[in-house]
This record gives C-alpha cells, sequence and structure tokens, in this order.
C-alpha cells in the first residue's frame, strides 16, 4: 500500500494491522502502537480501529501520518526453524530481516530465538507478530548476509522485468560462501535478463562541458577567462 493509499479508508480491509510511528494529538494514538481495523466508511472517509487497550477509535486516515499496513496470516512454527524479522524492534534490539533460529516454545505461547549474532531474545507473537520463515527471502532482504549456498530462483517471465538485471545477479550470487546455483524457467533467456544495466549516468559531464566551453570562446575570451580567475586566486 502506498502513501497515497493509506489517505483513503477504501483502500484498507477489515482485520487490517495498523502500526504507528508518529504520535497523533487528534487522535490520541501513541508511537509504537497497534491497532486492527474493524470498519471503516469508505463516504466519509473514516476508519474505526481497535487499539491494544481495547478502545475503538475512529479516524481520518488523511490526519494520520506514519501508518504501516499489514495483512495477518496464520503461520505454524516449531523448535529448530530458521526465522526472520520482518520489521525492526528497539526493545529486542533487532533489525528488519535480521535472521536466527527458534530455540524454544513455551506453552504460553512465548518464543525464544537464538539469533545469527549470538544473541537471544524472548518475546510473544501477540506482542511482536512481525516473523516470518527464513527458508527464502528476496534479493534485496539478502543483501549483507552470507549463506554456505545459495539457490537463486530466477523467472524470466516475471512481470516486473526491470527486477531482473546486473545488479541483482551480483547481489544473489555474492551471498554465497561456497556454492551458488541459479533455476531458472529459460535458459537462453538468462543471460540477456540479468546483463540488464541500471546504473545511471551522472546528468552532468566535465569533459564534454569543458569541450564546449572551449568551442564557444575564441582567444580573446581565453585571456579574459585567465585574468579574472588570477583575480579570484589572488584575493
Amino acid at each position: 500500500m502506498t502513501g497515497a493509499d493509506r489517505s483513503w479508508a477504501q483502500r484498507y480491509q477489515i482485520d487490517d494491522i495498523l502500526h504507528y510511528s508518529r504520535v497523533s494529538k487528534e487522535t490520541g494514538i501513541g508511537t509504537s502502537e497497534y491497532a486492527q481495523v474493524i470498519a471503516l466508511h469508505s463516504q466519509e472517509n473514516r476508519l474505526i480501529v481497535l487499539r491494544g487497550n481495547r478502545e475503538q477509535t475512529t479516524y481520518n486516515p488523511r490526519r494520520q501520518m506514519g501508518v504501516t499496513v499489514y495483512r495477518a496470516r496464520e503461520k505454524a512454527f516449531a523448535v529448530g526453524d530458521r526465522v526472520q524479522f520482518t520489521a525492526p524492534n528497539r526493545e529486542l534490539k533487532v533489525a528488519n530481516r535480521e535472521l536466527g533460529s527458534i530455540d524454544n516454545i513455551a506453552p504460553s505461547g512465548s518464543m525464544q530465538l537464538k539469533l545469527d549474532c549470538g544473541r537471544s531474545v524472548e518475546f510473544t507473537a501477540q506482542s511482536f507478530p512481525h516473523l516470518d520463515h527464513d527458508y527464502a527471502v528476496t534479493s534485496h532482504s539478502s543483501q549483507g548476509q552470507t549463506a554456505e549456498r545459495v539457490l537463486i530462483h530466477v523467472d524470466t517471465e516475471l512481470g516486473a522485468k526491470d527486477l531482473l538485471n546486473r545488479r541483482l545477479a551480483y547481489v544473489s550470487v555474492s551471498r554465497g560462501q561456497w556454492d551458488a546455483q541459479i533455476l531458472t524457467n529459460d535458459r537462453e533467456k538468462l543471460s540477456q535478463a540479468l546483463s540488464h544495466d541500471v546504473s545511471h549516468n551522472s546528468a552532468y559531464q566535465p569533459e564534454q562541458a569543458i569541450l564546449g566551453v572551449q568551442q564557444k570562446i575564441g582567444p580573446s575570451s581565453e585571456r579574459v577567462l585567465e585574468r579574472s580567475i588570477g583575480y579570484g586566486l589572488g584575493l
């Protein structure tokens, strides 16, 4: 959901989970608070949300900034599962897409994770539901990570073809420490898809600019230019 979408009630769905990163004096919603959409009125552009304190709040989404929208999905976890955080958490001191393994799941629902950095954290899914399995990640999410073996899925018929480029190939393949294998639907189109260069050339090229100036000014103008530069340096 884009920033513009978040301004209109009709873009939301019942049971959407909302996370607020800014305080609102108008609604009373605080930083890091969660709420669930329980009703919406498109014509009036109003949302009714159920907050963590079980209070209902009605507001115009155009008046509430710093909102992240999540769609709840049921996940089954077990001890030993590889997992990743899908949102940062200051209290747990974890970053978005940080990885770890589940060490223990208590009968109360509390989960203990051993992060790849060596730290252990404990929380409940109710207090922080942003957890997913880590058996497959996007190329963007994998930046900065290293694995012994990497399997890369590249679909050359992908609708968003701009995502297939030289940068994606470099990031994906360089994640593997010992082995990297590419799985694709079309071997012949693979090379062409991953050779696409998305780097941007500078709009200002000094050499061409200097050459253009030299072609426009004559010898007499060059002497004036040199004199002006000399004065400037002298000051």
